[in-house]
């Protein structure tokens, strides 16, 4: 089979693809003689196309699950999108707006067809792009959280948990979206430091010349104005107890009330109340039974209950009202202030604090196995620092507002009677019943059911459980099988909105956690640490990466600088590196298989190198799974890194490749190509189409001999000592051939080494790795350092080059000399250190150490230097 020079991943991807998809290597079945590995994909929206975040979260994934099938583990990675209410319903209004048609004119139904439509034809994008990266997902698996067995789960869930008595219907503060005209949960809202004003407005006292003066950021909520509050402590207010003051504007005359939440510090110690707008207020406004306005409509413009500047927008409103009352001589000042504001998570909308009639679910109780199981670690999270951010959610955890006013969604299964009560049912024929019982003449068309929708992550979170049916049928084999799943990986912004709510639910419907680790990946992020995103255009396009660079390289570039939890840099030099690794394995490759063997040559000269890789890669193979058992996933490439580029690449294949044009020893290559085949099953999780291609080309294979489900290699013993000594010979072939580069001496041009060593055996072994990879004519054993020789320092041990002939003697002298002031002035300040008491009694023994052993090399050196010294002069 011919190689071709260079890899070309465009050539390979799409066949290996299609080869893996067409022998079903990705689908999984229960074998109960098999322990099962369990991965459900963080949904993404059905809207969604790839971006750096998916890129990142899928390759660890998909690491992840290949590993476990090459350990003989039944892997099923389950894919799937989520229908994203607010987001969809967003781009299908723009899709209709496009065609001419308003939302407001159709009707719900119709309204849903064209989003179905929308859904059928953009919806799946994402996951044909994840196919691009290499995703191991079983596809015949795919999931949708509105298809019908997902839907009937979500409307069960929330039927039960109302009969529960854990979700309730009542009028609540909830953050309102004018723009996408919904409610928010908590964790929907994005809070950002704007640069805002400070309005300083005057309330008339009434029946008296006297004011009081209230700061706020938000004048045009002064029409909702219904009391004003002061601290019962602070003196400068005693006197207004009981007093009523006149609300700019509107005239309206509110109570002056008293409550230590105010605080006495901030602005003036004097706080406008305005229930309906006001999260804080609202409280104030039930303990106090205070009147609550609500002036603000649903789209963000002045209600009718505001009396002044009725449908103008609330922004314009700030402006104009400030204005107002600036004419009517209230406004004591303004200044320019920095706040906090929330915006909406989906339509950067400013939110609205809003009093809205919402279904809840209480979250206190609920919440306690989550919260437990996370702190004892039966549920790991990585890294661990997520614990205490997560603790102190769980621990303020607000009941979870579930109800959605959109039509793209499952909608609340809740049906109101015409005298306003309401039946909650898993269908119509139910309700009726229900209904029927509470009034036996009431017919199907007596029954409105509620327009709400329930927030997306109220489907989400059931995700480990209804992705295999568990609500549908519990006892099914798959639920039984896969459940609890194995691991999740996602980004740390989603750690409440869907992990924690999944190990709620996990716990609530199947006593036992959802899955046993959670790896928190980092947020990607160009070299200015600003996050990737379109509105920034600093995010390339990942299609146009894997193009470019193979998906093996976009890969390993990504993973490259991405440590768990932290944020990643990404530099597309990252990514250019991952190809060129691609290129070093490839041309490893074309190396190893243009060998010719010699079936009378031996191994001989080749077993000391064959025996240090075999230790050297298991060594490597111990921090691999280390690594994998911490998920550290960056280091664990690193270790496959180093192994493949230096080890196999740079030392051992130059140690034992044949000169140019000669024949190799069978029992070399077979070693060789057992250990390619070795290494190429440690890079497969991480670049799966190079390692499958030469898995393919290497050797012969049957047809269903394929890497994605070869063995993963098992440990084996690691010689130290071995390990040891090679690595002083890599240090003295390096040091050789920078004094080559350095005196400008040829690489062809052999020389001579000689050895000063209490213990010289250790080198016999390697003499002829030496002599090859050095290119030295002869090595000797000596006592003292021969004349007119330069050296260097091992480990103690003295190497001497023979420099007759070799170079300009003066010059060579003046260059020692240098050499010899500046190692002088190094061992001159590891002395101080050490001749620091502080530093000798308080620093770890190790760092002691390793002083002392610089101070032991630096002497060797010196005297190293001296006698090349004196054998030049």
């Amino acid at each position: 089979m011919s190689i071709s020079a260079k890899y070309n991943p465009a050539e390979i991807e799409d066949k290996w693809y299609q080869y893996w998809m067409d022998k079903k290597f990705f689908h999984s079945t229960p074998k109960p003689d098999k322990e099962p590995y369990t991965v459900v994909i963080p949904p993404p929206n059905v809207t969604g196309v790839l971006h750096m975040g998916h890129m990142l979260n899928n390759t660890i994934q998909d690491i992840l699950v290949r590993k476990a099938r090459m350990e003989g583990k039944e892997a099923c990675w389950v894919p799937g999108t989520d229908h994203a209410s607010i987001a969809t319903e967003a781009k299908v209004v723009a899709m209709l707006k496009e065609r001419g048609i308003d939302k407001k004119s159709i009707s719900r139904d119709e309204f849903l067809k064209y989003a179905w439509e929308w859904k059928e034809k953009y919806g799946g994008i994402i996951l044909e792009q994840l196919k691009k990266l290499g995703a191991s997902c079983d596809w015949d698996r795919t999931r949708f959280t509105m298809e019908e067995d997902l839907s009937d789960a979500v409307i069960k869930v929330f039927v039960d948990l109302y009969k529960k008595g854990k979700i309730y219907r009542g009028v609540r503060m909830v953050n309102w979206d004018p723009q996408g005209k919904t409610a928010l949960s908590d964790d929907e809202v994005i809070h950002k430091e704007v640069n805002s004003k400070l309005y300083y407005v005057n309330y008339q006292i009434e029946g008296s010349d006297e004011h009081v003066t209230i700061a706020t950021t938000r004048p045009e909520t002064i029409l909702g104005d219904t009391a004003v509050c002061v601290n019962p402590n602070d003196e400068r207010y005693a006197h207004l107890k009981g007093k009523r003051v006149i609300v700019p504007v509107v005239n309206r005359s509110v109570p002056i009330i008293q409550d230590d939440y105010v605080s006495m510090e901030f602005g003036t110690g004097a706080l406008k109340i305005t229930p309906a707008h006001d999260v804080n207020d609202y409280e104030l406004g039930i303990k106090h039974n205070l009147e609550s306005i609500d002036v603000i409509a649903d789209d963000g413009t002045m209600s009718e209950a505001a009396e002044h500047f009725v449908g103008e927008d609330r922004f314009i409103v700030r402006k104009k009202i400030s204005k107002k009352i600036e004419e009517l001589g209230q406004l004591e000042k303004v200044e320019e202030y920095k706040n906090s504001v929330g915006f909406s998570e989906r339509t950067d909308a400013v939110i609205e604090p809003k009093l809205s009639m919402q279904w809840f679910l209480k979250m206190e109780e609920i919440t306690k196995p989550a919260l437990d199981n996370v702190m004892n670690d039966e549920i790991q999270l990585h890294p661990p620092k997520f614990k205490n951010m997560y603790r102190s959610w769980m621990e303020n955890v607000r009941d979870w507002c579930v109800s959605r006013q959109l039509w793209w969604g499952h909608r609340i299964p809740a049906y109101y009677l015409p005298n306003g009560e309401f039946v909650v049912a898993e269908s119509d024929e139910e309700a009726l019943k229900l209904a029927q019982e509470k009034d036996s003449s009431i017919t199907a068309s007596d029954l409105r059911q509620d327009e709400d929708v329930l927030d997306t992550w109220f489907s989400s979170w059931l995700w480990p459980i209804s992705v295999f049916d568990g609500f549908k049928d519990p006892e099914n084999e798959d639920i039984k099988y896969y459940y609890p799943t194995n691991d999740l990986v996602t980004a740390p912004e989603i750690l409440f909105f869907w992990v924690a709510r999944m190990i709620i639910a996990g716990y609530e419907y199947m006593d036992e956690k959802p899955f046993k680790n959670v790896y928190l990946t980092g947020i990607v992020r160009d070299k200015q640490r600003r996050k990737m995103s379109k509105s920034l255009g600093n995010s390339p396009d990942p299609l146009d990466l894997i193009k470019q660079y193979g998906a093996d390289g976009v890969r390993t570039g990504m993973l490259f600088s991405s440590p768990a939890g932290n944020d990643l840099l990404f530099d597309e030099k990252l990514v250019e590196q991952g190809r060129n690794f691609s290129n070093k394995i490839w041309n490893a490759f074309r190396l190893v298989k243009g060998w010719e063997v010699d079936e009378n040559l031996d191994n001989v000269s080749n077993k000391v190198a064959i025996d240090w890789f075999e230790s050297r890669f298991n060594k490597a193979l111990a921090e691999l799974t280390d690594h994998f058992e911490k998920f550290r996933i960056s280091d664990a490439l690193m270790v496959v890194y180093k192994l493949t580029w230096d080890d196999f690449c740079s030392w051992y294949l130059e140690m034992i490749k044949p000169e140019y044009g000669k024949p190799i020893d069978q029992a070399t290559l077979d070693a060789t190509i057992g250990f390619f085949e070795k290494v190429i099953k440690l890079l497969h999780p991480f670049m799966p189409f190079i390692t499958e291609e030469i898995w393919h080309q290497i050797k012969e294979r049957g047809e269903d001999e394929s890497l994605i489900v070869a063995d993963w290699p098992k440990p084996g013993k690691t010689d130290e000592d071995l390990l040891e000594i090679t690595e002083r010979i890599f240090e003295i072939v390096t040091q050789i051939r920078n004094f080559r580069n350095n005196k400008q001496i040829s690489p062809k041009e052999g020389l001579n080494l000689s050895i000063k060593s209490s213990d010289f055996g250790i080198y016999t072994p390697f003499e002829d790795i030496l002599k090859k990879m050095a290119n030295l004519n002869e090595i000797e054993k000596v006592d003292e350092q021969p004349e007119n020789a330069t050296g260097f320092v091992v480990k103690g041990d003295e190497f001497f080059i023979p420099m007759e002939g070799l170079i300009d003697t003066e010059k060579e002298i003046e260059e020692i000399q240098k050499e010899l002031e500046y190692t002088k002035g190094f061992l001159n300040s590891v002395m101080k250190k050490l001749s620091n008491e502080r530093f000798v009694n308080n620093a770890p023994e190790k760092v002691v150490s390793m002083e002392k052993q610089k101070q032991a090399d630096a002497e060797a050196k010196i005297k190293a230097l001296e006698d090349q010294l004196g054998s030049l002069k």
